[in-house]
């Protein structure tokens, strides 16, 4: 049988046992499980956090895989939150998970209890109604967006998501592996976090590939009440 100390031994060389075992004390809720939704997911959910919210009222489709790594064409028809949610128990089998087949608004009208908020969405409206609830809650929430050969992550703190224009308009093309970068990125604040390191909070990052293809990256602090 498989230890923790084996499990995780990476880790533990990175930050110690301490902190390692603080990490299963923090949940997350992960708002979409789509591209950034099951990046996520996998990067987050084997990294020794107690409990993981996947909400996701979606099914899997065929036109979703090239860029959603958690599923393949077996999965074609099932709830994607229920799909990532047996690859995570997989691989790693003490995780808490919890799935929700519904909207953002109807999930957080049962009051559940974590520590941070990641949006995987890919509409505006989500992600505001996601920085009003974060901000009642006094908690932060880490944000992503992609398409094409760009996206933008911010960790919101104090900042607020209206900076953006916000609009119903629906994502364009998407190459797959701009959705992983973007969500690695995302997991990786949302991992210093929950660990207790220096996170750059309201710092909106946006990230994209010239027509080079060399990286590019830009960033913009944003004011309290922005």
């Amino acid at each position: 049988m498989i230890t923790k100390e084996e499990y995780f031994k990476r880790q533990v060389l990175l930050w110690g046992k301490e902190t390692q075992e603080q990490l299963s004390s923090k949940s997350i809720a992960i708002i979409g499980c789509g591209g950034l939704g099951s990046t996520l997911a996998i990067s987050l959910g084997s990294s020794g956090i107690g409990s993981v919210y996947l909400v996701d009222f979606d099914t899997v489709s065929v036109h979703n895989i090239h860029r959603q790594i958690a599923y393949t064409i077996e999965d074609e028809g099932e709830y994607k939150c229920e799909a990532l949610g047996k690859l995570l128990k997989r691989r790693y089998a003490e995780l808490n998970v919890f799935t929700y087949k519904e909207k953002f608004e109807t999930f957080i009208a049962q009051e559940h209890k974590f520590d941070l908020i990641i949006d995987a969405t890919d509409r505006f409206p989500v992600r505001a109604s996601i920085d009003k609830y974060a901000k009642r809650q006094g908690i932060p929430w880490v944000h992503g967006s992609v398409e094409a050969f760009h996206g933008y992550v911010c960790f919101y703190d104090k900042a607020s998501f209206d900076s953006f224009e916000i609009t119903d308009q629906v994502p364009g093309g998407i190459t797959p592996p701009i959705v992983v970068f973007i969500a690695s990125l995302q997991a990786n604040l949302a991992l210093r976090y929950l660990a207790g390191l220096t996170v750059g909070k309201d710092e909106l990052h946006y990230l994209y590939f010239d027509e080079f293809g060399s990286f590019n990256h830009r960033k913009f602090l944003l004011r309290e009440g922005d």
